[in-house]
């Protein structure tokens, strides 16, 4: 394969900057365009060893930046080919003027995730711990990062190679019982078998059980904001995020369409959903909102159900609690700056058996006990 080189830090302005090459030709390339402080072969230079020295020029062979250059061989590196890293400082147009210097003594520039791709097509890791790398990179919470690290250390990988080898191992009596049926002990081998298919069930469901809860650390809980118009649905969003988010106003209908952000909450990643206030209404653009905050009650994984607790229930209400109570949801009794409300003690907000909080979305008394 040829030797491919890119930037392997964002494009923004830092304190250090990584351009990357990689391939079997790298130390080759390298030399062109890099004069260590103290002159050595490069077949001299130990792998995991940082070398001083300058970037310069690829024609004029002016210097270009100081840095400090990792050296890794293969098959000892990510790609398990011969790698370097070139760690110059952080600006932009001097990474971009060392990845140009690269290309011009031969390198070619990497495809996006082209160095993760031939630590997989070079054996060094599987898919699982190729797609566990983007997971770790585009981390949301503690708890997601500590998931993927899990991957990419192959614990996964390893638990279904466990399972594949017991699978193996039960093909491998079947065969031998058919192929010397003489020597076959037909009820040892059935119970033995039969036991170790169940346990290879329960191990099986054991794994599709933390499809979900990885799924929630990566994507985020789907949490839907819903009540009436003037509850404190965006009035609560702004309240969570600490910013003014959503148009707060005492006109009702104000919230058309749904906004959807992402906070971290106790190490776990919510989706929050802004939705259109429910209610009847004949405003046929109001009336797309309200039909969009019922879908989004029905797909979401968490609902925070907000109404005002300075009002009496009405009709509205009462079938926004007959939406949620089949969900995982948590009732809000907002606007406990204005006054106690005691609507808690309502008989159908009992009914519905969900945890009921008192709120002020705009002073932020009650918010530690709904997170």
């Amino acid at each position: 394969m040829s030797t491919i080189a890119a930037i392997s830090t964002a494009p923004a302005n830092g304190g250090i900057g990584i351009i990357r090459m990689s391939g079997k030709n790298c130390f080759e390339i390298l030399d062109k365009i890099f004069v260590p402080k103290q002159k050595q072969n490069i077949e001299e230079i130990s792998g995991y060893t940082i070398k001083y020295g300058y970037i310069i020029d690829f024609k004029t062979k002016q210097k270009i930046d100081e840095v400090l250059v990792s050296f890794f061989k293969a098959p000892k590196s990510y790609t398990t080919e011969n790698m370097c890293e070139i760690n110059s400082h952080g600006g932009v147009v001097i990474e971009q003027k060392i990845l140009e210097q690269c290309l011009l003594a031969g390198a070619e520039m990497a495809e996006p995730g082209e160095f993760t791709k031939r630590a997989f097509l070079n054996g060094r890791i599987d898919l699982v711990q190729a797609e566990s790398v983007i997971d770790l990179i585009n981390s949301k919470s503690e708890k997601e990062a500590q998931a993927s690290i899990n991957q990419l250390e192959g614990r996964l990988s390893n638990n279904i190679n466990e399972i594949k080898k017991e699978i193996l191992d039960i093909m491998a009596d079947v065969e031998a019982s058919i192929d010397y049926p003489e020597y076959d002990v037909e009820e040892v081998t059935n119970e033995k078998i039969l036991k170790t298919i169940s346990d290879i069930e329960k191990k099986l469901e054991s794994l599709l059980d933390t499809f979900k809860s990885g799924k929630v650390l990566r994507e985020g809980v789907k949490t839907a904001i819903v009540g009436k118009p003037n509850a404190g649905k965006s009035s609560l969003l702004n309240a969570i995020l600490n910013e003014e988010r959503a148009i707060v106003s005492e006109q009702q209908g104000t919230t058309r369409d749904t906004i959807e952000e992402f906070v971290n909450i106790k190490g776990i990643t919510l989706k929050l959903i802004d939705t259109a206030g429910i209610r009847e209404t004949l405003d046929e653009v109001e009336q797309i909102g309200v039909k969009k905050s019922r879908k989004l009650i029905s797909e979401a994984e968490l609902v925070l159900a907000i109404f005002d607790g300075t009002k009496d229930f009405d009709e509205d209400d009462y079938k926004i609690l007959d939406l949620i109570k089949d969900k995982s949801a948590i009732v809000l009794l907002n606007k406990k700056d204005i006054k106690s409300s005691i609507l808690d003690c309502d008989e159908k907000i009992k009914a519905i058996n969900k945890k009921v909080i008192k709120i002020s979305a705009k002073t932020g008394e009650g918010l530690e006990d709904l997170y």
